[in-house]
């Protein structure tokens, strides 16, 4: 049996992590914001990795850290949930994502390299979102800075800023 999960509850989602220091300044804006964060293998980094650990410094204790084994094993345990995506392909913006929407919410993002696999881009279309950029030069922005606007929008939406 499930616990319940509070209603507000903001579920941080890495597919394919790839940069330990990246996963962990998400894993202490986390802590921060009391989301729990899902790392989705494979990863590109060992969870003993120094500059992971460095990154999120001693607040690692207040991480709420979930690992899973592959997308796959990921959707067929969240099945039921609503997930929002975020990739610099996506054709509508973040300010437009179903984020105040009550209940657990899952916000996923792609690794470093190559975001989200053409598959989960087409399967969650309708629901994937992107960061506006505005110098076309730059293909997207650093992980952690995509997650930190994201989860602080989601938050302002849903009135959870005091």
């Amino acid at each position: 049996m499930r616990e319940a999960e509070p209603e507000s509850l903001l579920h941080i989602v890495l597919v394919r992590p790839e940069i330990p220091p990246n996963t962990g300044s998400i894993a202490r804006l986390c802590a921060a914001t009391r989301s729990r964060l899902h790392l989705v293998k494979p990863l590109g980094f060992s969870l003993e990795d120094k500059y992971l650990k460095r990154a999120g410094l001693d607040y690692w204790p207040y991480v709420d850290l979930r690992v899973h084994e592959s997308w796959r094993a990921f959707e067929e345990e969240h099945a039921s949930e609503t997930r929002v995506c975020f990739s610099a392909r996506a054709q509508q913006t973040y300010l437009a994502a179903p984020l105040a929407q009550p209940g657990p919410l899952y916000l996923v993002f792609g690794g470093e390299t190559n975001g989200h696999t053409p598959d989960v881009l087409a399967q969650h279309s309708a629901a994937t979102f992107r960061i506006p950029i505005r110098e076309q030069r730059v293909r997207s922005l650093n992980l952690a800075n995509a997650v930190a606007i994201v989860v602080y929008e989601a938050l302002r939406q849903r009135g959870r800023l005091d």
